[in-house]
């Protein structure tokens, strides 16, 4: 009995040293699953890029470089970054002068150029420039994105002007399922350049690609949409980013102590609140100026007669003064420097404020996710085409969350219709659907007393 017990305990700790050897063939294997060559071996866990990706903050031309070596390293950072910052400013406000369309085209000159930064940084990590054609895919998917995005507002602004020539028609009617057609060409293209030694590096950066294309076209889309709104609408949201960090860092660099969170070493509490308090100032001064001109309030249309894009219209309410009943609580004070109960202010001055709040508290952290994402692959800039800034993705972190907002804001609380939107939409349907339209268009106008029929 005592044999037999024992011959069944061995047995077991016979199975159990055999689990053991599966499970760790089984761990090995997995290990050998995620790591798909020699170069993920290389690799590890530890992602260094700094000899990789340039970086622009220490950069200068030659002959500033030569003219500041005197000063010390933080102080010819400091004047570096100041003087590209004008340059920066003048060169955005001769895009503004050039018009909407120069305007425009920055925008997507600068998302090309964001997306080729955040690409070349995926391309460093996952050590895949042998691999066939996936350079070539990142930059179709960027193209198709673009088609779809960019048709979606010609078609919104534009249709009553397409409509008019049979090819263009066929582009409008058919846009989306064109861009549809356009993506799935390029997923069946990627399907068929997968290369099985490197499986987990090219689905990783399928995922890279379009996490890039989301955060950069779908953004400058929205920055797109924003401008045909009104230029006010681009450039007071932009020039609150711009003041925030300009001042920020001022705040920082002299009166910084207090470290603000560890993404950012250098961001400080009193660069925090004194950008903060100096864009809300600068963002109420900026809307009123600007209130003040037709050119800036009012929508991008496209004029037929002279067959181009305007701004000139009515301005709306929404930019010129309007008399408001202030709180119970407030009256005896406003009483006593206006003599009544009302107070004049121009609506887009509230709406300016809430842009201004969003831009100091929530807009750094665009920042600040950037940093983190520098911080994770041990890179100090996205490139160094600016010098002392660093790269373009540096400078539009912030810009691209406030997009977003401006879009989403104007959408919940401005709700501006487009009547080319609708007359697109009209001229779209068939003859037939337009005459029943119209028809009953004019009898409703007519039985409100809006349209007056002539006597039969």
């Amino acid at each position: 009995m005592a044999d037999l017990r024992k011959r069944v305990t061995n047995n077991k700790t016979t199975d159990v040293d055999t689990e053991t050897e599966n499970e760790g063939a089984n761990q090995d294997s997995d290990t050998n699953f995620d790591l798909d060559s020699e170069d993920d071996k290389s690799l590890g866990n530890k992602v260094d890029l700094s000899n990789t990706i340039p970086s622009g903050t220490d950069k200068a031309p030659e002959l500033l470089d030569a003219t500041l070596s005197s000063l010390p390293p933080k102080w010819r950072n400091w004047v570096i970054r100041g003087i590209f910052t004008w340059v920066m400013i003048f060169g955005f406000a001769l895009v503004i002068y050039a018009g909407p369309l120069a305007l425009m085209l920055v925008v997507l000159a600068v998302q090309v150029k964001c997306f080729a930064e955040i690409i070349n940084i995926g391309y460093a990590v996952y050590k895949i420039h042998g691999l066939p054609w996936f350079r070539s895919l990142s930059w179709y998917f960027l193209i198709t994105s673009n088609y779809f995005f960019y048709g979606e507002s010609l078609v919104d602004y534009f249709g009553v002007v397409d409509n008019r020539t049979e090819f263009l028609r066929a582009l409008v009617k058919y846009h989306r399922f064109i861009s549809f057609s356009l993506y799935i060409g390029g997923f069946v293209w990627f399907v068929l350049s997968l290369v099985k030694r490197y499986y987990m590096k090219q689905f990783s950066l399928f995922a890279w690609t379009h996490v890039a294309l989301l955060i950069v076209v779908t953004q400058s889309y929205l920055i797109i949409r924003n401008i045909f709104q009104g230029l006010i609408w681009f450039i007071v949201p932009v020039s609150m980013i711009v003041c925030n960090d300009v001042m920020a860092y001022m705040f920082g660099f002299f009166f910084g102590r207090t470290p603000l969170i560890k993404l950012s070493p250098k961001k400080t509490w009193e660069g925090f609140v004194g950008g903060g308090f100096a864009t809300v100032i600068f963002g109420l001064m900026i809307s009123y100026v600007l209130c003040q001109y037709p050119f800036f309030v009012c929508p991008i249309e496209f004029n037929e007669q002279i067959g181009r894009m305007t701004l000139d219209c009515e301005p709306s309410p929404l930019y010129r003064p309007q008399e408001y009943t202030v709180p119970a609580s407030l009256a005896p004070v406003v009483r006593m420097v206006t003599g009544k109960n009302t107070v004049m202010i121009i609506p887009f001055l509230l709406h300016s404020l809430s842009m201004s709040v969003f831009s100091s508290v929530i807009g750094p952290f665009g920042g600040f996710f950037a940093s983190g994402f520098k911080r994770a692959f041990k890179i100090k800039d996205f490139g160094d085409i600016i010098p002392g800034h660093g790269g373009i993705m540096d400078r539009f972190d912030c810009q691209y969350l406030m997009a977003t907002f401006v879009n989403v804001y104007i959408s919940s609380f401005i709700r501006m219709d487009s009547p080319q939107k609708l007359l697109q939409q009209i001229y779209s349907l068939k003859p037939e659907l337009q005459l029943e339209l119209f028809t009953a268009l004019r009898d409703s106008l007519t039985a409100r007393g809006i349209l007056q029929l002539p006597a039969p």
